[in-house]
């Protein structure tokens, strides 16, 4: 038996079985990576993340001891499974943006989120430990995973930029496409000129591809792309493998999008190898702050754009480490990306504030002799760059092991080398589509297209992060530096789901009330005649029509009085910051980050023996 199986009084809640089980496969795996996982736990690694040492790993005492995973956490709603969290905390509503309306992640993507939270807790917790903190209890939650996951949405949602004027994200459309063979496709560039030049050779005009420009580059942070019809035509007017041909003379990625729920076989969330061996480090008492977070004293330096990068040192400068960005001269781009409030633009604010920032030009020797200085100071490098920069900059995992032998070396990437020496563009849309979440995503019935909303790029900086933990671990246990890698496509492979598409039956799907949308909870969906009797329709087909003569918060108490709990689905982000049920969750803008954001998602406390 593995840690993350469970049997009799111990098993797990079915409504946070996945993200336990999530946990578990990702925990076995940071261990796997210590020289002597028996010896570890003999010396008191178990112990560390407060479970009981009973002397054999596979009792799942480390499931029951040191970490917990709930449904709601510290969320004052019925939200206790995947979806009904979805509804309550605003994932149905950016996933269900491009089409319109709130709509379903159809796999378990938020229970994924949230496992990786707590393997990150139960890891730093265990990290803590053997630095000689304390032993610490750690909980987390899916209302906290899924409130982590529309992290910068919220920040956009609460903006305030000086104006009064409330932010929105204007318009639908996904940016997916349909050639003239009916094939769905995905297309994926980082270059303007690369843009203007593949709609060029599919007969578009210059201005017309122009307009298209900025809601295609802008849809990771608004979850909406309106292309104009124009181009939508251009490729419905072409052949699949004409299209790939105006790709390919371009540096445009295009993929087409199937059915197959499946991920690559054999990917690995991460991998670590060790770095040479080390003169043993200097003696570094622990913090001696009792209430210090598990990282506490650990410094990181973040070179990253986007999304991926950023989520990683997010995750690690929330569990207490110092996070030293490095940009280049003038600042990221990304600090200017509307909504601005603050002088910043809130979404990048949102995965960056509380870091230091160095400028560095990393194209000249002086400004990478800037990050080797960093680095000779940290404990972790990471990065997202592009394939072969690293080697092209000479800062690879070689070159910074000379000058800091114990640096946990971390690289993310869209695709590993799972796809070959030349892979796609590595964004999340594409990472989706190649790693079969952009059907399984999608229920049963509907197009296959990849999610608006950054679900790769979020759940990648999550794993990154992991691995990072994981590197740390080895490191405190071995003295040695090591590389971890992760990619986008790894990442994706770890959200569980089916072999098929799922179907989901109306009941399955919001529901209108007379004053917003409601979703029915685990137990209602699985009982939909007592939701018939409960509502007073008539049969399960006309619970649908019932629901509208009144509104939500009336039908919320009847459905809770009747044993079957539900939620109401989350239509503007912004309420999250006034709602007193997420008063514990989620912070309010203030006057130094004029934006709301979710609370840490992990709660540490110290084991009482």
């Amino acid at each position: 038996m593995s840690l993350y199986q469970e049997a009799g009084p111990r098993a797990a809640p079915a409504a946070t079985r996945t993200a336990r089980t999530v946990a578990g496969e990702l925990l076995d795996r940071t261990l796997d990576g210590l020289p002597d996982r028996g010896a570890a736990h003999r010396e008191g690694a178990i112990r560390g993340i407060g479970g009981r040492d009973t002397g054999d790993w596979d009792t799942g005492d480390w499931d029951t001891g040191g970490w917990e995973v709930g449904g709601v956490g510290p969320v004052g709603v019925d939200a206790g499974d995947e979806r009904a969290v979805q509804a309550a905390c605003g994932v149905m509503h950016v996933h269900g943006r491009a089409t319109g309306a709130p709509v379903p992640l159809a796999a378990d993507y938020v229970s994924a989120v949230t496992g990786v939270l707590a393997a990150q807790g139960a890891t730093a917790a265990l990290l803590a430990r053997r630095r000689g903190r304390p032993p610490l209890r750690t909980r987390t939650s899916l209302a906290q995973g899924a409130l982590l996951t529309v992290t910068q949405y919220l920040a956009a949602a609460t903006a305030d930029d000086g104006t009064g004027t409330r932010v929105t994200d204007d318009g639908t459309g996904l940016a997916t496409l349909t050639t003239a063979d009916a094939v769905r496709v995905e297309i994926e560039t980082l270059d303007p000129e690369a843009w203007a030049g593949f709609w060029h050779r599919l007969g578009v005009p210059p201005r017309t591809a122009g307009r298209g420009w900025q809601p295609f580059q802008t849809r990771f942070g608004t979850a909406v792309c309106p292309l104009p019809p124009e181009l939508r035509a251009a490729v419905r007017a072409h052949p699949l493998e004409a299209v790939r041909r105006a790709g390919a003379e371009h540096g445009v990625s295009v993929a087409a999008i199937g059915e197959a729920t499946t991920a690559p076989p054999g990917l690995a969330p991460w991998t670590l190898a060790p770095a040479p061996p080390a003169d043993p480090p200097p003696y570094s008492p622990p913090p001696t702050d009792p209430d210090a977070l598990p990282l506490a004293g650990l410094r990181v330096v973040e070179s990253a754009r986007r999304v991926q990068g950023p989520v990683a040192g997010h995750v690690l400068r929330l569990l207490g480490a110092e996070v030293v960005r490095v940009e280049p001269p003038g600042g990221d781009p990304m600090r200017g990306l509307p909504p601005v409030a603050g002088g910043c633009s809130v979404r990048f604010s949102a995965l960056n504030h509380g870091k230091s920032v160095t400028e560095a030009d990393l194209t000249t020797r002086p400004g990478r002799e800037t990050v080797r200085e960093l680095v000779s100071r940290a404990d972790v490098f990471l990065h997202n760059w592009a394939p072969g920069k690293a080697g092209a900059l000479r800062l690879d995992a070689d070159a910074l092991h000379a000058v800091n032998p114990r640096l946990v070396y971390a690289s993310a990437s869209g695709f590993g080398t799972a796809l070959g020496p030349v892979p796609p563009i590595g964004t999340d849309y594409l990472a989706q589509v190649h790693g079969g979440l952009a059907a399984a995503l999608r229920p049963a019935g509907e197009p296959p297209a990849p999610s608006l909303m950054t679900v790769t790029d979020v759940l990648g900086g999550l794993v990154l992060a992991q691995a990072v933990l994981a590197g740390l671990l080895a490191r405190q246990e071995t003295g040695r530096g090591c590389r971890a890698a992760s990619s986008l496509l790894s990442a994706a492979a770890l959200v569980p789901r089916p072999g098929r598409r799922t179907a989901l039956s109306p009941l399955d799907r919001p529901l209108p009330t007379a004053d917003g949308l409601l979703y029915l909870g685990a137990e209602a969906r699985a009982l939909p005649r007592e939701v018939a009797r409960t509502v007073g329709a008539t049969g399960t087909a006309t619970v649908e029509e019932r629901l509208r003569a009144r509104t939500t918060d009336a039908w919320l108490a009847e459905l809770r009085a009747a044993g079957l709990p539900s939620v109401a689905v989350r239509t503007d982000l912004a309420d999250l910051a006034t709602d007193p049920a997420f008063a514990r969750a989620v912070l309010p803008p203030d006057e130094r980050l004029p934006y709301a954001r979710p609370a840490a998602p992990w709660e540490f406390t110290e084991e009482i023996r």
